[in-house]
C-alpha cells in the first residue's frame, strides 16, 4: 500500500511540474477544453523557410508568378525591398527540391520568390498591386510562354497581418476578372533556388523574361504608394457617396457631359479617387476637349490606373479604374490631335474630388505639390 501511494504522489508531482512547465512559457500559445491541453504554434512557426532570418524593420512575403527570373527582377526594382530571393514553395513535404525536379511539373512546387520589404518605405498593398500588375490571374498553370504546374501564380503568406492584406486587396482584384486563379495560402515551406538562378536578370541582361520591361520600369518609378488608399468597406461607400457618385463609381455609370463638377474647372491643384482618395490627375495636365467631361492628358503615376476592355457599345473601348479603390473613372483614348500626349483621360467629375494647390500639404497630398504649377 506504502509502494503505490507513493507512486501516485510521485506522478502527480511529475504532472504538476510539466503544467508548469508549459504555463511558464510565454511563447507557447495553449487552447485548453475539458478533456486536453491543445499547443497552437503562431502561423510564423508553421512554415519551413530555413535559409531566412528576420530583421528588425524587415518583413517577408512570397510571390509564385511564373519564372522566377522576371518576378525577382521586378521585386528588386521597388525602393523598400531589401532583398528577391528565388526559390520554391509549397510542394510535397517529403521532397527537398532541385530545379531538375521542379521542372517535371509532378513536385506541387512553384517558381517562387521571398520578398524582404521595410513597411516604412514600401507597403505591403504597393507590392501585391504591383505583383498583379504583371501576371494574368485568370490562367491555371502557366505564365507568358512558360506552362507546367511549376509556373502556377500564388501569394503565400507567414502571419495574420500579411494575411489580412493579401485578401483585401485580392479582393479588389478579383471584381475585375470573371476567372481568377491565383493561390491565396499560408506558407508551408520554401526552399532557396541554385545560386544560378539567383539575380539572374542582373547577370544576364538579355536573359528570357516574360514581364515586358515597361512594366518593370513603371513600378520602379511608383511615386503613389496604394497603402496610403486603402479602398473602405462597401457599407461605408454606400454611405459617404452621393447618388451620382455612386452610380458611376459602383456601377460604371457615366453622368451628364457639361452638367457635371469639374468640366470647366481651372483651379491649381490635385484632382483624387472620391472613394479612396488616391491621387490621379494634377491640373497642369487637364485640357480642355470641347467633350463636357474633365480630360487630362496623363496622370501623375501611371501605377494607379487600371486598364479594362469594354464593350458595352458594342464597340470596344478602353475603361479606367482606379488602382487601390477600384473606381469606374471613365475611358482612355489615344491619338487625340487636342491632347499634349496624343492621350485623352475622359473622366467623371462625380469619380474625382478636387483638392485645392492651398489645401494639398494639410491634407497630406504635399508631396505632390512639384506637380502642380
Amino acid at each position: 500500500m506504502k509502494k503505490i501511494l507513493a507512486t501516485l504522489v510521485l506522478v502527480a508531482l511529475v504532472a504538476t511540474a510539466c503544467n508548469l512547465a508549459v504555463n511558464s512559457d510565454p511563447t507557447n500559445l495553449t487552447q485548453q477544453n475539458d478533456s486536453q491541453t491543445e499547443t497552437i504554434k503562431p502561423m510564423e512557426e508553421t512554415a519551413i523557410d530555413n535559409t531566412y532570418t528576420k530583421q528588425e524593420g524587415v518583413e517577408v512575403i512570397y510571390f509564385a508568378g511564373g519564372c522566377f527570373w522576371g518576378i525577382e527582377k521586378l521585386m528588386q526594382s521597388i525602393p523598400g525591398v531589401v532583398e528577391a530571393t528565388s526559390g520554391y514553395a509549397n510542394g510535397l513535404a517529403e521532397i527537398v527540391p532541385t530545379y531538375e525536379q521542379v521542372v517535371k511539373g509532378d513536385t506541387g512546387y512553384r517558381e517562387t520568390v521571398r520578398v524582404e520589404y521595410q513597411p516604412d518605405k514600401v507597403s505591403l498593398d504597393a507590392l501585391i498591386f504591383a505583383y498583379y500588375h504583371v501576371i494574368d490571374p485568370t490562367v491555371a498553370n502557366a505564365q507568358g510562354n512558360d506552362v507546367g504546374t511549376q509556373y502556377q501564380t500564388g501569394i503565400y503568406y507567414t502571419n495574420d497581418d500579411a494575411k489580412n492584406t493579401v485578401e483585401r486587396v485580392t479582393a479588389i482584384v478579383k471584381e475585375r476578372y470573371e476567372e481568377f486563379v491565383v493561390e491565396i495560402e499560408p506558407l508551408q515551406r520554401f526552399y532557396e533556388a541554385e545560386e544560378y538562378h539567383q539575380d539572374y536578370l542582373v547577370k544576364n541582361p538579355m536573359g528570357y523574361c516574360h514581364i515586358p520591361g515597361d512594366e518593370i520600369s513603371a513600378v520602379t518609378n511608383m511615386i503613389v504608394d496604394p497603402g496610403n488608399y486603402q479602398r473602405p468597406t462597401d457599407e461605408a461607400i454606400k454611405a459617404m457617396l452621393t447618388e451620382l457618385q455612386y452610380n458611376v463609381t459602383q456601377n460604371a455609370g457615366t453622368e451628364a457631359a457639361f452638367r457635371n463638377e469639374y468640366w470647366d474647372n481651372h483651379a491649381r491643384g490635385l484632382y483624387v479617387d472620391i472613394v479612396t482618395g488616391e491621387p490621379l490627375f494634377s491640373s497642369n495636365d487637364k485640357f480642355d476637349s470641347g467633350t463636357g467631361w474633365p480630360s487630362f492628358s496623363k496622370g501623375i503615376d501611371e501605377n494607379t490606373f487600371v486598364y479594362i476592355v469594354d464593350e458595352s457599345l458594342g464597340m470596344p473601348r478602353t475603361e479606367v479604374r482606379s488602382r487601390a479603390g477600384n473606381s469606374h473613372l471613365g475611358h482612355v483614348f489615344y491619338n487625340e490631335g487636342l491632347s499634349p500626349t496624343g492621350t485623352r483621360f475622359c473622366i467623371n467629375s462625380a469619380a474625382l474630388r478636387f483638392v485645392p494647390y492651398e489645401n494639398m500639404e494639410a491634407e497630406g497630398y504635399g508631396y505632390l505639390m512639384d506637380f502642380i504649377d
